[in-house]
């Protein structure tokens, strides 16, 4: 078998591969079948590219949107790989197919509503197959979060070539979703590599809703560089955008609602952009292949922690420090299970374990990586040191007994009245409401302490969390299930208590990916210039990582600047001499 070390360094620009490409490029190489569970940014497209060089015939490449395809596509032919996609809005099909017949292509990215069809099937045999790569393979399992049903046909697809091996990449399956995976694409259970679910770069945080628009703006303040803030409805991202626009900083909006030209030119925009923030729902990010993504903002509750694993991971691809930051409030967990009881009856006991465990990761006070990582089967034994709870930017504190106060007033105050005026009762302020209905003559009336005041408001979210209360149609709470465990005694709560807000001054970051490096800034600059040359988005042409070692090292000759991760002979040969001008104008 070849050696791929000279390839990973010659087109690549890598010196070694990372985590587990070298056994997936092993086996696809060796003809084997394989499925590979990388998290994002582990370097999973190269598990496809690599081989597509060096075997002889097309790779066919099957990925789920076309936004997708055409960033993949421009990586690809970077590097000088001979790639090409074959989709609905492309104007060259004629040409890639008379390419894909004469055995002039290394990559061919297509849908997998084409990949399933007879007639794509009848032009495979007119040409020689290398590889089939089915990306995001989590789409073809119903156990998977985000189920595609033409995935499903694409198993009588490879058995119309059984001699050609297959490679099915995914960020996003636990074990149940892997089984079905390899059964869906005939992979032997043998054939699993499984590199785990941890990012380390990216630092989760998890708080309360309070103002969105300032809570959000005060993330952008901290954390220069291109973000993404997940809303729920259209019309949330859209007012959000047109809030967060206020600081400063270019943003857009995104949804399925927009004009299909603005959303196209919004999402163009951004994947171009050093520092854009998109609000958009969660259908954006799957086709968007953009590494440098400094944060992502969830204004609410995400669907699933896949969802919400899958959603964060957009972030940080390139390695940098990046962040993760959800904002919840208890009425997303209320709507909820309100979405639960109008599905299918025979789907609302997954759906309900689903909820649990998003409650779970909301509520603890340990470790959020912890609960993530042991939701996909992996054991963590320590703390992760990355998010706000090992950072000890919040305080876990048993408010137990606070909480049974608070079940107590709702109870002998006839679970009537929201929990604005069961505050009140609890803190014994008095008001014509509560004196006309008699509630200050109650056990209940002003028996929480000064102390418990603060906690209150963290109570209530956390009690309709755990359905121990519930909101009726007129806006009143009402016992849920979980209200007598705790009345009784029978469980225990603890809530997490945020700090004291403090201002920060507009414009003073705190991430770690910020550089006040002059000779960086120069280079990020040229590097601006030769992407609007090329029309590419600027990491196209080299990540933030390799123009910091540039900055670094300082490299004086093309020699020396080839021995950087990331630089190839194509990117060497094209935009080599550019950078080296610029390293030498600063002296």
């Amino acid at each position: 078998m070849l050696d791929p070390l000279p390839i990973l360094s010659k087109v690549f620009g890598f010196p070694a591969f990372r985590g587990v490409q070298a056994d997936v490029v092993e086996r696809v190489l060796a003809g084997e079948r394989t499925l590979a569970v990388m998290p994002t940014g582990a370097g999973k497209s190269l598990c496809y590219q690599l081989p597509s060089v060096m075997l002889e015939g097309t790779c066919v490449v099957v990925s789920p949107l076309i936004a997708l395809m055409h960033d993949q596509l421009r990586a690809a032919t970077a590097v000088g790989i001979r790639a090409a996609t074959l989709t609905s809005v492309d104007e060259n099909r004629a040409e890639t197919i008379a390419r894909l017949k004469a055995g002039d292509l290394d990559l061919l990215y297509v849908a997998p509503e084409r990949a399933s069809g007879t007639h794509f099937r009848d032009l495979l045999m007119q040409t020689k197959l290398s590889l089939f790569a089915i990306d995001e393979a989590h789409c073809v399992s119903e156990w998977g979060h985000d189920f595609r049903p033409d995935y499903r046909l694409l198993g009588p697809l490879m058995e119309a070539f059984p001699e050609v091996p297959r490679l099915a990449l995914t960020a996003t399956a636990d074990a149940h979703t892997r089984a079905d995976i390899a059964k869906q694409l005939g992979i032997p259970t043998d054939g699993m590599i499984v590199s785990g679910f941890d990012r380390p770069n990216i630092r989760y945080s998890i708080s309360a809703r309070d103002t969105i628009a300032r809570q959000i703006a005060d993330l952008i303040a901290a954390n220069p560089g291109p973000g993404i803030v997940y809303a729920q409805t259209r019309a949330a991202t859209e007012k959000l955008a047109e809030q967060l626009a206020r600081t400063g900083r270019p943003t857009r909006a995104y949804h399925a609602g927009l004009d299909p030209a603005i959303r196209a030119r919004n999402q163009a925009d951004f994947v171009a952009s050093e520092d854009m923030v998109i609000c958009a729902t969660v259908a954006f990010g799957m086709g968007i292949d953009k590494p440098d993504v400094r944060f992502v903002a969830h204004a609410g509750l995400p669907k699933s922690i896949e969802a919400y694993y899958q959603e964060t991971g957009r972030a940080g691809r390139d390695g940098d420090p990046s962040v993760a930051h959800l904002f919840w409030g208890a009425e997303d967990f209320a709507r909820a299970r309100q979405r639960i009881g109008e599905v299918e009856p025979e789907r609302q006991a997954g759906e309900r374990t689903r909820l649990a465990a998003l409650g779970a990761l909301v509520e603890t006070g340990g470790c959020r990586r912890r609960i993530l990582l042991k939701h996909f089967g992996e054991n963590p034994t320590e703390d992760c040191g990355n998010c706000d709870n090992c950072l000890g930017s919040s305080d876990a504190v048993d408010a137990t007994e606070t909480a049974r106060k608070f079940l107590s007033a709702v109870f002998r105050t006839g679970q009537l009245f929201g929990a604005g005026y069961i505050e009140q009762v609890l803190l014994g302020q008095s008001t014509e409401r509560s004196l006309t209905n008699g509630h200050e003559a109650l056990s209940v009336w002003g028996i929480a302490t000064a102390d418990e005041a603060a906690l209150v408001k963290p109570v209530v979210r956390a009690l309709l969390l755990r359905d121990a209360l519930r909101t009726n149609a007129h806006g009143g709470l009402e016992f849920g299930p979980g209200a007598k465990p705790l009345l009784k005694g029978e469980a225990a709560l603890s809530v997490i208590v945020p700090p004291k807000r403090e201002r920060r001054r507009r414009g003073t970051p705190v991430a770690a990916n910020a550089a006040d490096n002059p000779l960086f800034e120069a280079l990020r600059a040229c590097r601006r210039d030769l992407a609007k040359e090329a029309g590419v988005p600027p990491y196209v042409i080299f990540h933030d990582s390799t123009l910091r070692d540039m900055a670094a090292q300082r490299p004086n000759s093309r020699a020396a600047l080839s021995l950087l991760s990331g630089i190839g002979a194509r990117k060497l040969d094209a935009y080599g001499d550019a950078f080296l001008q610029v390293i030498r104008d600063a002296g």
